[in-house]
């Protein structure tokens, strides 16, 4: 797909709008990069955020390219899958943070078990989000990843 200036862009990439509030007041919305190796995954996340506060701004199928795209796509929150080929979910989540002070990461993951969950706000994620989503608890734990 191109944009405007003929640039090719990746389908899963928007550029930041702005849209209006009840009240008419201008505002962005959050953007959020979804890594995770299931396309369709990315797209029920998209598909759950749709007429939300949050806007799915790029989507990267493993650690190698979020790693590699965060800096280009500066998103508020990354949601992260756990279990991805290549580099997993919880080593591309330690690299991010330390190359980017500010990121923030919600990991998605269908297993918990104790010892994964303390290894997971070990490293500083914002919280940790279990399959299967709804939309009800994918926003209420971005609300409280972005405080």
């Amino acid at each position: 797909m191109r944009g405007k200036n003929g640039v090719r862009r990746n389908c899963c990439d928007v550029t930041r709008r702005r849209n209006k509030g009840k009240e008419g007041d201008s505002f962005m919305k959050k953007r959020i990069m979804v890594v995770d190796d299931s396309r369709i995954m990315a797209l029920q996340i998209r598909k759950l955020l749709e007429n939300s506060d949050y806007e799915v701004v790029a989507y990267c199928e493993n650690g190698e390219e979020a790693i590699a795209r965060y800096g280009e796509v500066q998103p508020d929150l990354v949601t992260m899958d756990i279990i991805m080929p290549g580099i997993d979910g919880l080593e591309t989540a330690q690299v991010l943070m330390y190359e980017h002070d500010k990121a923030k990461i919600l990991m998605i993951s269908s297993l918990g078990d104790d010892d994964m969950l303390q290894e997971l706000y070990g490293i500083g994620a914002q919280g940790v989000l279990f399959k299967p989503l709804t939309r009800e608890a994918l926003l209420a734990a971005l609300k409280k990843a972005l405080g």
